[in-house]
C-alpha cells in the first residue's frame, strides 16, 4: 500500500491523530538518539577517567542498595495492601505516591530535615556509626526515598493479578499462609515483582534533585555530570550523558524483555 492510498483509506481523524503522534515520539526520541550519537566518539575517554567510573559506580551501587531495601520492605507492604482491607488502607494507599509526586529538592530537604546529625533519628543512628549527609547511605537513602513507590506498585499489581482461589486451595490443603505465600503467591507474581525492582533501580539511578541536597559527595553520575556542565561546558559533559543515557538503554531493555516473557 503507497503512502497516498493509504492516507485515502483512513479517516482525517486518524491521519491527524498518526501525525501528532509522530510529532511527540519525534521530541521524545530525536534528543536522546542525537545526544547518543554525538558523545559516542568521547565515551571510551570518558570510561578510562576515574572520576566518570567512581561516579557511574557510585550511582549503580547506590541504587541497587535502594532496590533492595525497598524489595524487603515494599513486598510485604504491597502484599498487605493487594489482600487486605483496614481501616485506613485507602489513606495509606494514597499516601504511599506522594514522596515521587512532590519537587525534588523538596524531597532532599525533608529528609535533611529527618536524617540530619542535629535531628533525633539522625542523631541516634550516628551515635551508631550511620550518618547521611554526603554518605554513600545518603545516597541510597534519597534513593529509596523517590524510587520505592514503583517497586510497591509494580508488586502490588503484581499480587492482584493471582487468582485469591488458588491461595486458597493451598490453605485448604493444611499449608500456613507464610507457605502459602513463599510456594503459590511469590513464585507467580515474580515477573511483575522483578520488573518493579528494575524501575525502581532505573529510578533511583537517574536522581539528582535530593541527591544534591542531602549527599551532594560523594558525586553520583547525575550529580557529577551538572557539576561538568556548568564548570566545563556541554561538550566535556556530552560523554557523561551517553554513558548515562546508555544505562537507561540497558534498563529499558530488560524492561521489554521480560515484559515480553511474561507476557507472550
Amino acid at each position: 500500500m503507497t503512502p497516498l492510498s493509504w492516507l485515502r483509506d483512513k479517516s482525517v481523524f486518524i491521519v491527524a491523530s498518526s501525525a501528532l503522534g509522530a510529532a511527540l515520539m519525534a521530541f521524545l526520541l530525536v534528543p536522546i538518539l542525537g545526544t547518543m550519537v554525538s558523545s559516542a566518539p568521547g565515551v571510551p575517554a570518558a570510561l578510562m577517567d576515574e572520576r566518570i567510573v567512581n561516579a557511574v559506580y557510585l550511582s549503580v551501587l547506590s541504587a541497587a542498595l535502594a532496590t533492595l531495601f525497598s524489595l524487603v520492605l515494599g513486598v510485604p507492604l504491597a502484599y498487605i495492601l493487594s489482600r487486605h482491607r483496614f481501616p485506613g488502607s485507602d489513606v495509606l494507599d494514597s499516601l504511599l505516591d506522594l514522596s515521587i509526586m512532590i519537587p525534588h529538592n523538596a524531597a532532599g530537604i525533608a529528609l535533611l530535615f529527618t536524617l540530619s546529625p542535629r535531628t533525633p533519628l539522625g542523631g541516634s543512628l550516628a551515635a551508631l556509626g550511620i550518618t547521611f549527609v554526603d554518605t554513600v547511605w545518603g545516597v541510597a537513602a534519597v534513593m529509596a526515598f523517590v524510587s520505592a513507590p514503583f517497586l510497591v506498585r509494580s508488586a502490588e499489581d503484581a499480587f492482584s493479578s493471582i487468582d485469591a482461589r488458588m491461595e486458597q486451595t493451598a490453605r485448604s490443603l493444611g499449608a500456613s499462609r507464610g507457605q502459602v505465600f513463599r510456594h503459590v503467591t511469590l513464585p507467580l507474581s515474580r515477573r511483575g515483582i522483578l520488573t518493579g525492582c528494575l524501575l525502581c533501580w532505573a529510578r533511583a539511578v537517574s536522581e539528582f534533585g535530593a541527591v544534591a541536597v542531602l549527599a551532594y559527595y560523594p558525586k553520583t553520575a547525575p550529580v557529577l555530570l551538572f557539576d561538568v556542565l556548568i564548570g566545563e561546558g556541554l561538550q566535556a559533559a556530552l560523554p557523561i550523558t551517553g554513558i548515562v543515557l546508555l544505562l537507561g538503554v540497558v534498563v529499558f531493555a530488560l524492561f521489554k524483555a521480560l515484559n515480553r516473557e511474561a507476557y507472550p
